[in-house]
């Protein structure tokens, strides 16, 4: 197979959807000698923060001198981005030879058991643990969770350190419809022994997290306790323990970020104290002000002003208003919206209306997209208007700005598209 055959195969797994469970990655793994044991990873999960906690992690451990992997998603820009090596998309002959190795797997498992076909995700999650666990073995793998814990393919590994970035209303279809019913689930991220470091805002959510860290006796270190963040107009002040880092300017904006940051200073602290790593606090720090995450609050053109998010729920969407407020002149802006099914697009649109000049929405090239007579279906399209051909809209949009939101796929769709 060569690279476009082999995405293809991979693409074509969609066709299984989603099934939680980590019954077919068990079985996948088991005749493959098992490559996830033999990982260091440091397993990332939550419903928001996710892949730039990744980012500042990864690029803090590059800095100081150590091979990092990293598994997160959706990808923005190419597929081999979601399984990285030091930041760097892994060669499409490696994404061959990865599936060359997993599809003859992935056969059996469909023909010859009744566990049924592999989906995409696990098939893109098994062929990473083989690359870091056996082609590639590196120092460390950071590895984002996909669609909560319990049930994800990822959570198939034991990892040194488990980090948990927020618990917030998404995928309630799956994973329930309450903060504690996706708390119990997200909660699997919490393993016996190994420390856990936490941003949890919704009370119920909280205490859950903590009696099951407490339980697992896992060390628990809990953002707005262990963790203390002091934020000062574009910069802020780590403090935990005895350890106080100041005037810390990041690149990435928004409050939210400095949260993100904390958790993967807290991190590689924690890392450093058990003397896994070595770490110099400068290049540390250094490290993670200059990260940049595609596709999160990214100015992708000056004049006019345009920007791209992919806010795909309540709590991005606020975090995303926040920031336009704090950081950009603009009172108002257009927005273009598209979303994927099952997101809470009824609340995610009353919350744009509050920044937006005139909301747009479109319909883009997803299994799972939102189409417009579903869209009418909850939300009164009265003061929307619908936008047949983004990318001619985008590419000969001449307002006073214009942000692209409410899903990351959507995102990844307009960057491949457009001429930014």
């Amino acid at each position: 197979m060569n690279y476009l055959e082999s995405l293809y195969w991979i693409h074509e797994r969609t066709k299984f959807g989603i099934k939680p469970g980590v019954k077919r990655m068990e079985w996948m793994l088991d005749r493959l000698n098992n490559p996830q044991l033999n990982i260091r990873g440091i397993h990332v999960g939550g419903t928001n923060g996710k892949g730039s906690t990744v980012a500042y992690i990864r690029a803090a451990l590059v800095e100081n001198g150590y091979e990092v992997g990293t598994f997160t998603s959706p990808f923005i820009e190419t597929f081999n981005e979601r399984i990285s090596l030091n930041g760097l998309p892994i060669t499409n002959d490696e994404i061959v030879e990865l599936v060359e190795i997993v599809k003859p797997i992935s056969e059996v498992l469909e023909q010859e058991t009744e566990l049924g076909g592999a989906t995409e995700f696990e098939i893109i999650t098994t062929m990473m643990f083989v690359y870091f666990g056996q082609i590639h073995p590196v120092d460390f793998v950071v590895v984002e969770a996909g669609l909560g814990i319990k049930n994800d393919s990822t959570n198939v590994f034991n990892p040194i350190l488990s980090v948990l970035t927020s618990i917030g209303l998404d995928h309630t279809d799956i994973l329930g419809n309450t903060y504690l019913d996706i708390a119990k689930d997200k909660g699997a991220i919490i393993k016996p022994n190994i420390p856990v470091i936490y941003a949890v805002k919704n009370e119920e959510a909280l205490k859950y997290i903590r009696d099951l860290a407490e339980s697992s006796e896992a060390k628990p270190i809990e953002l707005d306790r262990e963790i203390v963040v002091v934020s000062q107009d574009d910069e802020f002040t780590y403090r935990y323990k005895d350890y106080e880092l100041e005037t810390i300017i990041l690149n990435m904006l928004g409050e939210h970020q400095k949260e993100n940051a904390a958790l993967a200073i807290t991190a590689l602290i924690e890392l450093y104290e058990q003397e896994i790593i070595t770490l110099d606090f400068n290049k540390m720090i250094d490290a993670i002000e200059s990260v940049s995450w595609t596709g999160r609050i990214e100015q992708v053109k000056e004049n006019p002003l345009i920007i791209i998010d992919g806010a795909h729920n309540n709590e991005s969407i606020e975090a995303l208003i926040d920031t336009i407020k704090n950081y950009y002149d603009n009172e108002k802006m257009d927005v273009l919206f598209s979303a994927i099914k099952g997101k809470p697009v009824h609340g995610m649109l009353n919350k744009l209306e509050e920044i937006s000049n005139h909301l747009y929405f479109t319909e883009f090239d997803f299994p799972k997209a939102l189409t417009k007579d579903e869209l009418s279906e909850q939300v009164n399209l009265e003061h929307i208007e619908f936008i047949d051909d983004y990318v001619s809209f985008i590419n000969n949009y001449d307002g006073n700005g214009l942000l692209i939101t409410g899903s990351l796929y959507f995102i990844s769709e307009v960057k491949s598209k457009t001429e930014f």
